[in-house]
């Protein structure tokens, strides 16, 4: 089954309690684990305010500083101990992305089990390979790279023995735009990475559910999408996550999309196979009249010669009287069927 990720992020708004509810809501609307993000302003940035360091000049983040963004947006590291044996109490996976070694050594400490690379830290091999040498399954966002980092992405993981990893294609925007998702390229990721044992999932920041499903009827076996309990609560996240509703409904979609995608199955169905078509005598034939388009036809049910003998038997001869819907059998046509 396909492994559903609800991001918290920012939207736990600075409350550690409102941190409990989002994991608390993740596990009953279903979701299989609830991630957040392991850093502070200091450890992701510097606190400078030259132009550089400016966020983007629209946007959810306009206006600010990378450092004071950070320092809103970041999840204390005393609450994530809490946090995870919370989330072990009622039954969901927790854990985190780190943004620097220091992030990672104090995931360690509480156990957490696995780790998740953002797409912006895709690029910073030291890092991957800092978190790999654990030995637990990497999840990589590769929102912002190139074919070549990617590659060089899933070799950090394996120069350190780790070959558990998982490559989500992401579109880094807050909120993607349905037009840039470009899905497609999943299919592309499962011919050039699947053969190294890479796993492929979607990172998505759209507002909607449409290409989560879309990424598992292409084969993606990941989903990682922001969870809010309510937008109107903010969270410098919240204006690209879904509501627990809608994200029950997503789930709910993905799950019905993995049913009707089942397996690779060419079987017949018996029992439906009975209203298919087969060769039946449709008007009365004497003994030696010839068979015609006129006294025989493929038509439902199934009972008579297959209708690939129609052609085949035209023109032969019947070798015993046969009376109106009768299906036409081999033991009727006296040349045979060849």
């Amino acid at each position: 089954m396909t492994y559903i990720i609800a991001e918290m992020s920012a939207n736990h708004c600075g409350d550690k309690e409102l941190a409990k509810k989002i994991i608390k809501k993740a596990k009953e609307i279903g979701a299989d684990a609830v991630k957040i993000q392991t850093y502070t302003a200091d450890t992701i940035t510097i606190n400078c305010d030259s132009d550089i360091f400016m966020t983007e000049a629209d946007g959810l983040w306009a206006g600010q500083t990378l450092y004071s963004l950070y320092q809103k947006a970041y999840t204390p590291w005393e609450w994530q101990g809490e946090l995870k044996a919370y989330a072990d109490e009622i039954g969901i996976d927790f854990f985190s992305t780190p943004f620097d070694y220091t992030a990672v050594d104090f995931l360690e400490s509480i156990n957490v089990p696995m780790y998740k690379i953002a797409s912006f830290e895709a690029i910073d091999y030291p890092l991957i390979k800092y978190a790999a040498r654990h030995g637990k399954p990497m999840i990589i966002s590769v929102g912002i790279s190139s074919f070549e980092e990617i590659q060089g992405a899933i070799d950090a993981c394996k120069s350190v023995g780790n070959n558990d990893i998982t490559i989500l294609k992401c579109t880094s925007a807050y909120p993607a735009k349905l037009e840039d998702m470009n899905l497609n390229t999943i299919k592309d990721m499962y011919e050039k990475f699947a053969p190294q044992g890479v796993k492929i999932g979607i990172s998505d920041h759209s507002m909607s559910i449409v290409p989560p499903v879309t990424a598992v009827a292409l084969g993606a076996k990941v989903i990682e999408k922001h969870l809010t309990l309510d937008r109107r609560l903010g969270g410098e996240d919240s204006g690209f996550s879904l509501n627990a509703d809608e994200f029950a409904t997503m789930i709910k979609a993905v799950r019905e999309t993995e049913k009707v995608l089942g397996k690779v199955d060419y079987s017949i169905n018996e029992n439906n196979r009975k209203s298919a078509r087969s060769l039946f005598v449709v008007k009365n034939i004497k003994k030696g009249e010839k068979f015609t388009p006129e006294n025989i036809r493929s038509i439902r049910p199934s009972n008579g010669l297959h209708p690939k003998f129609y052609e085949n038997v035209l023109g032969k001869t019947a070798v015993c009287d046969l009376n109106f819907g009768t299906p036409l059998q081999k033991e009727f046509i006296k040349e045979g069927l060849g």
